[in-house]
């Protein structure tokens, strides 16, 4: 059952008597330039929520999904594997967690451009919806740092004891993106020939070919192609940028000692990997011995 999120603070959802147009936005790798809920790993890990091992997991995870994207395959993998380490969570902790680190992990890996154009779109009159695989617990403070109207994102199941139980009740992903965005269409009055979509994977492609003014953004292999095919926009986002230091809708330039930092910190997850993936080869020839 799909459930909308609206942003009640945001001034552009007010009832209209024209047909109502939109901008449906996924979210990682599309207005942010990580998985969303990979980036809170460190987070939850210092909550108590996960160990040492699912973190270096969960950081392979991001690199496998930052270097080539992921396919329908992977996403369900990734998917198996979320629910499953989540099963016992307590909801409050981790809604705690995310308010806490939000805009310390979130708000730096903003692209520019994606920030730009949400400002473009609702000067025009147009709602913003962020629709999201990603778990709405995390989702949903994110849609509201960047202003979005209203957000669809995955739920998980919560028990009597206020924990996951590890199931899916709601699944944002693939033609469920488009079925959610039918269903606010109708309740909304949303003229979808009017409206706009923007996504970087193939696996978003009904959500794409739901609305009238398709874009890919930083696309992986196979949009690249069906957006080549179909002569749809390909826009590149690669600016990320805290939504503080936009003045007027243009960025500052980030100072070299936060490059040089960022430079640091990529260096040091790429060592853990290494270091994960030789203690693993250890181990496994001492069990051969």
């Amino acid at each position: 059952m799909l459930r909308v999120v609206e942003n009640h603070s945001s001034p552009h959802s007010a009832p209209h008597s024209m047909p109502r147009t939109a901008a449906f936005f996924d979210l990682d790798k599309t207005v942010i330039a990580k998985s969303s809920t990979l980036t809170f790993s460190k987070s939850f890990y210092q909550g108590g929520l996960i160990n040492r091992r699912a973190v270096l997991r969960t950081a392979y995870a991001q690199f496998v999904f930052l270097a080539g994207g992921a396919d329908h395959d992977q996403m369900e993998r990734m998917r198996e594997y979320l629910s499953a380490l989540c099963r016992g969570w307590n909801v409050q902790l981790v809604k705690e967690l995310v308010a806490e680190t939000l805009h310390d992990l979130i708000d730096p890996i903003i692209y520019d451009e994606a920030a730009s154009l949400i400002e473009e779109h609702h000067t025009a009159g147009r709602d913003v919806v962020i629709v999201s695989t990603s778990g709405a617990e995390v989702v949903e403070p994110i849609g509201e740092l960047l202003g979005a109207d209203r957000v669809v994102a995955t739920r998980m199941i919560v028990g009597d004891d206020g924990c996951f139980t590890g199931e899916v009740e709601y699944y944002a992903y693939g033609p469920t993106k488009a079925e959610a965005i039918r269903e606010l269409a109708g309740s909304e009055g949303y003229d979808l020939a009017r409206c706009y979509a923007y996504s970087d994977s193939a696996t978003d492609l009904p959500m794409l070919e739901a609305v009238g003014h398709p874009h890919a953004v930083n696309p992986d292999r196979a949009l690249r192609r069906e957006a080549r095919a179909r002569e749809w926009p390909i826009l590149d986002f690669h600016r990320p940028v805290r939504l503080k230091q936009r003045i007027g809708g243009f960025s500052v330039p980030p100072r070299p000692a936060l490059v040089a930092a960022a430079a640091i910190g990529a260096a040091a997850a790429t060592a853990g990997l290494v270091w994960y993936a030789s203690r693993r080869r250890s181990a496994a020839a001492r069990s051969a011995a």
